[in-house]
């Protein structure tokens, strides 16, 4: 009988362990990618911040999942993620890379996670409401955690033998590393960002398939709620790919995608209507602004200027539209160099803030926006620059019904 259990135990250890290289790589990146739909799909859009309604067997597909692969909560992940909203770029922010340094969240932002709620004890309770609270994750997974990474490597040692030990190792280093590393650290120090946020967000890349869509992080500031993180054309989220394939299935559905901004060309006037859309669409307004007015003026100043106040111009162009208190202050006496030379470029950049302005006047009624944007289109067009005069008449042709 011992025997015989030995044998059985002999064939079944490493049941696939003669599987080629190239299958081994292939199991490794479905099982993380697998892990990273979870966080993105099921704590992110559809916990944090309910962008998404899942069925309960994928929802509880993930809470399983994750708790094999990574061990993690749904209540503290979710708690530290909306605090991160919440106190963004402050020193309350439990992994801003303003507050601690881009070396520190890169390299060890799960650690900032396990330290969070030590740090602030109220955490849980205060941004982790809604969060499951059943029997299962009561006393399954909350005070089993560590049983289910254990499990996950058993799994793995079964099905490849040592090889296994690898596989898991690279699982257990994966959302450290992409999560917690590149995304909450890169991915509020480099990139491109098609919208200027009250922080430091960034896209990483258009392409964002890697890191479950996660990527596009600058486009999740600015639309947080919103369960599709791409918002042109050339970028791609493959989180929101798996959620339109569940929805086909009718085990996913969407509450809310970015506002897609419609115009009227022959519309000139500035009623209710204008400032409900441009309510609604004003972090593309503000990019509009940028490239239609920003831009041009700079590019006519440069033409204008010698070399030494091209170079003055070149350096001070990402400056142009960044809040001004997340600059440095040899950036920010940069940029008041360069707008006390040119006075044009001022005027458009005074301008910007006035406009930016309208919408942070929380205290004001929609007949004082509208006078309020009258008054400022007005001011543009009697600007003398043609980049302002047209973008005034721009704005008036925004509406709220998507034209023929």
């Amino acid at each position: 009988m011992n025997n015989l259990l030995s044998q059985v135990l002999a064939y079944s250890f490493g049941f696939f362990s003669n599987t080629p290289w190239w299958g081994y790589v292939a199991y490794t990146l479905v099982v993380t990618q697998l892990t990273i739909f979870g966080v993105t799909v099921y704590l992110h859009r559809n916990q944090s911040h309910r962008a998404v309604e899942l069925h309960p067997i994928v929802s509880h597909f993930f809470r399983f999942w994750l708790w094999l692969s990574t061990g993690m909560l749904t209540k503290q992940w979710v708690a530290i993620h909306r605090k991160h909203h919440t106190k963004v770029e402050t020193p309350e922010d439990p992994h801003s890379p303003m507050v601690y340094g881009i070396r520190k969240v890169f390299f060890e932002g799960a650690e900032l996670y396990r330290d969070a709620p030590k740090k602030d004890p109220q955490l849980l309770e205060r941004y982790g409401n809604g969060t499951p609270d059943d029997w299962v994750e009561r006393h399954v997974y909350t005070p089993l955690t560590r049983y289910g990474i254990i499990s996950m490597l058993v799994i793995n040692l079964f099905l490849f033998g040592v090889v296994g030990l690898t596989i898991w190792a690279v699982q257990m280093l994966w959302i450290p590393l992409f999560a917690a590393g590149i995304i909450n650290g890169i991915g509020h120090y480099w990139g491109y960002r098609n919208f200027e946020t009250a922080d430091t967000s960034r896209n990483i890349t258009p392409l964002a398939f890697i890191a479950g869509g996660e990527e596009l992080h600058n486009n999740h500031h600015t639309y947080a709620n919103s369960a599709k993180f791409s918002v042109h054309w050339y970028e791609f989220d493959i989180g929101w790919f798996l959620i339109r394939t569940l929805q086909i299935f009718g085990l996913a559905k969407p509450n809310y995608v970015p506002p897609k901004p419609a115009f009227a060309t022959e519309k000139n006037t500035i009623d209710a209507e204008t400032i409900k859309a441009l309510m609604r669409n004003r972090f593309h307004l503000l990019a509009e602004y940028s490239s239609k007015v920003i831009v041009p003026v700079l590019r006519e100043e440069k033409r204008k200027a010698k070399d030494q106040g091209k170079a003055l111009l070149s350096r001070a162009r990402a400056l142009l539209t960044r809040d001004t208190s997340f600059m440095d202050p040899s950036s920010k006496q940069h940029l008041e160099s360069t707008l006390a030379q040119f006075k044009n470029l001022s005027a458009a950049y005074q301008f910007r803030l006035k406009l930016q302005n309208l919408w942070q006047q929380t205290t004001a009624t929609q007949k004082d926006l509208i006078e309020n944007l009258y008054q400022w289109c007005q001011q543009a067009e009697a600007s003398g620059i043609q980049a302002l005069k047209d973008f005034a008449q721009h704005i008036k042709t925004y509406t709220l019904q998507p034209t023929a």
